[in-house]
Formats: structure tokens, C-alpha cells, sequence
């Protein structure tokens, strides 16, 4: 396969800060949304089962959306075209949120929001697997997590102050609309200053064709599934934290902020350390995990604080690291499809754990840290066995 003309390291380096940046003001937008649409929710009326079948549904329609815009990438090759699509969606849902009447109106926005970050994401990230290819997977996601994760901490920042001003949860979504349209002039601005990123030449498909995925690339799926089916939404965590009084209202969206803090610091860790160590990374990731569900729903205020942090490093391993090693087990020509099965695989396990886990929140709240726990200790069957597939294919 002849060189790729481009990206060469530094050009590469600079693409992934951009869209780093691009990243930090979309997830500053969608990550205050989320961070307070659990009370929210609550305040309209709907239930622990509705809540958690929202955050459920929203990640599932996203997730499993994400084959079609895959697929439609790699055949059109607009990838571009498409990533552009999908931020003006998603931006446009969340300000939207300020003139819900009601909760089911509000679930149809909160899903809105998950489609439009589904249709951008497969072309994005295989974008940035083009210059990870100069810098190193793990580091290119790894790095641009950390960006996209400082914006994660701001958006809810910002909820929580407009909150603790205003009192008022329709405000807060309102304010929101400044870093939505910030993404939009920025994502724009990149696409017309690095337009050839979205041209994959036919000197880069030159590699076999991924008609069958390696054992590994499924093995690592469905050990992703196993960890998205017991890792409860964060929707339904600030719900029990706000129904239950363990966390004060406004200060629910400043945890929620922590948790994206520890997201960034452990994308990053584990984004390089990824580069060095392959797959046999996310073990810790998973550990990391098991500790959210016993914390958040059995402990007091300082536990409800560590489970958040936990849940945000907890998800940082996985999204740093998961675009990292789709790319490294799939080649470039038909990386936006196994993106989009891939991550299909984990919306369907992350809409039955959240359905599922919300249903037992209404009923008892041990059997639902049970169920949390056994299904991500469960995966480390799976991911044991991709790692040594890896060593020997």
C-alpha cells in the first residue's frame, strides 16, 4: 500500500487537537444536557422504569443507527458530507430540551440527540484513525478523548451554575445552545480547512477485505456488550441520587462533571498505554467498573462521589480505547462498517442492561447491583480470549 499523502505526523497531530476542540464544545453542549436530563425527567413526572428505558432506547437507536451511517460511509465515501449531517442534529436537540411540555416529549429529544451523534460518529472516527495511522491509534483517540471529555466537565459545570442561579432546568438548556452553535461554526471551519481527510484514495484500500471480521474483532465485541449490559446509564444514577436525596440537585450535574474529568485523565492514560500493551488494557478498565453499581446505589455522599468517578474512568478506557482497537483489528476500507457493528453490538447490550437495570430499580436495588456486577465480570471471559488471539494471528 503506497504512503498516505494526507497526513504525515505533525498534520496528523493537528487534525486530531482540532477535532479534540470541535469535540470539547459538542460535548460541553450534549454532556450538560445529559448530565441534568435524569431530574429532569423526574421533574416531568417519569418513572425509574421510563428513565432508564429512555437512556436505554436513546443508546440503543443511536448505537444501531450507526450501521446504516457505517455502512453509508464507506460505500459513498462522504464522510465528510455525513459527519457534518449528524452535528447539526444532534446540535439542534439539545437547546431544543427548553421547550419540552412534557416527559415523553422530552425522552423523543433525549433520543434526537443519541441519533445525531450515531450518524457522525463511524465517518468521524475513521477520520481520525487516518491520522491515528501517523501518531498511534491510541494516542490520536486517546488524546482527542481528553479534549472531548474537558468539554464533558464544562457542559454540566455550566447546567449546574445556570441551576443554582436561575432554579430552573429549562434555563439551563437554553444556555446550552452557545457551545451548540460554537460546534457547528468549528466542525464546519475544519471540514473546509482538511477536506482531503475525508477521501479515502484507492491507494488506501489496497488491504484484504474485511468481509469476515477477525475472531478477535468479535470476541472484543461481545466483551464490550457484556460491560455496556451491566454499566447503569448515568441517567438513572443522578435519578436514584436526586429521588433518594444522597446528592443535592444542583450539585448532581458538578459530580456528574468529576466523572468526565476522570473520563479525560483515563482516556488519555489508557489511550497510550494502549499503543504499548494492546487490548490487555481494558482489564483494569473493567475493575475500574465493577465498583459504580455497589457505590452509587448502596452509599451515602462520599461513596455516590467515588462511584461517580469510577464511572467516568470507567468509560474513558472504553472510549478511548474501543475506536483504538476497532481500528487496529480492521483495516481502513471497511473500518466505518465495523464501527457501525461494532458499536451496534454495544447499543443493543446497553439498551437491554439499562431496561433491564431500571426495571430492578423499581423493584430492588440489590438484584439490580447484581446483575451490574456479574455481567462485567462475565466479560472478562471474552476479552481474555481476544487478547490471545491477537498474540497469534
Amino acid at each position: 500500500m503506497r504512503a498516505d499523502k494526507t497526513f504525515d505526523a505533525k498534520s496528523s497531530l493537528v487534525f486530531v487537537v482540532s477535532f479534540g476542540i470541535v469535540s470539547l464544545f459538542a460535548d460541553a453542549a450534549y454532556e450538560g444536557m445529559r448530565g441534568i436530563a435524569g431530574p429532569f425527567l423526574a421533574t416531568l413526572g417519569a418513572s425509574g422504569f421510563a428513565v432508564g428505558l429512555i437512556a436505554g432506547f436513546g443508546e440503543l437507536f443511536g448505537y444501531t443507527l450507526r450501521l446504516l451511517s457505517g455502512r453509508l460511509a464507506d460505500s459513498t465515501r462522504a464522510y465528510w458530507p455525513i459527519t457534518l449531517i449528524g452535528y447539526v442534529v444532534q446540535m439542534a436537540a439539545v437547546p431544543a430540551l427548553a421547550l419540552a411540555g412534557n416527559w415523553q416529549a422530552a425522552a423523543a429529544l433525549i433520543v434526537l440527540e443519541r441519533v445525531g451523534k450515531a450518524i457522525r460518529n463511524p465517518p468521524r472516527d475513521v477520520m481520525l484513525s487516518r491520522a491515528g495511522e501517523h501518531i498511534g491509534q491510541g494516542w490520536a483517540f486517546g488524546l482527542h478523548e481528553i479534549l472531548d471529555q474537558i468539554g464533558a466537565m464544562s457542559g454540566p459545570l455550566i447546567a449546574a451554575l445556570v441551576l443554582a442561579i436561575h432554579h430552573d432546568y429549562r434555563a439551563a438548556f437554553a444556555w446550552l445552545a452557545i457551545p451548540a452553535a460554537a460546534t457547528l461554526i468549528l466542525v464546519f471551519a475544519l471540514r473546509f480547512r482538511y477536506d482531503a481527510a475525508g477521501e479515502i484514495t484507492p491507494s488506501l484500500q489496497d488491504e484484504p477485505d474485511a468481509k469476515g471480521f477477525s475472531r478477535a474483532f468479535w470476541l472484543y465485541a461481545g466483551a464490550s456488550a457484556l460491560v455496556a449490559f451491566g454499566f447503569a446509564d448515568f441517567t438513572l444514577i443522578s435519578f436514584h441520587f436526586g429521588r433518594v436525596g444522597t446528592v443535592r440537585g444542583d450539585m448532581i450535574a458538578i459530580f456528574y462533571a468529576a466523572a468526565m474529568a476522570s473520563a479525560g485523565i483515563a482516556s488519555l492514560i489508557f489511550g497510550r498505554w494502549f499503543d504499548r500493551a494492546g487490548l490487555k488494557v481494558i482489564f483494569p478498565g473493567i475493575a475500574i467498573g465493577l465498583v459504580v453499581a455497589p457505590l452509587a446505589f448502596f452509599g451515602g455522599t462520599w461513596a455516590a462521589l467515588t462511584a461517580s468517578l469510577a464511572w467516568g474512568a470507567s468509560l474513558g478506557v472504553h472510549e478511548a480505547v474501543m475506536s483504538a482497537a476497532v481500528a487496529k483489528l480492521v483495516p481502513l476500507s471497511t473500518r466505518a462498517r465495523a464501527y457501525g457493528i461494532f458499536t451496534a453490538i454495544f447499543g443493543i447490550a446497553w439498551f437491554a442492561g439499562s431496561a433491564l437495570l431500571g426495571a430492578l430499580y423499581d423493584v430492588s436495588l440489590p438484584a439490580l447491583v447484581a446483575v451490574a456486577t456479574l455481567a462485567q465480570l462475565l466479560a472478562f471471559i471474552p476479552l481474555l480470549l481476544a487478547v490471545r488471539a491477537t498474540r497469534t494471528a
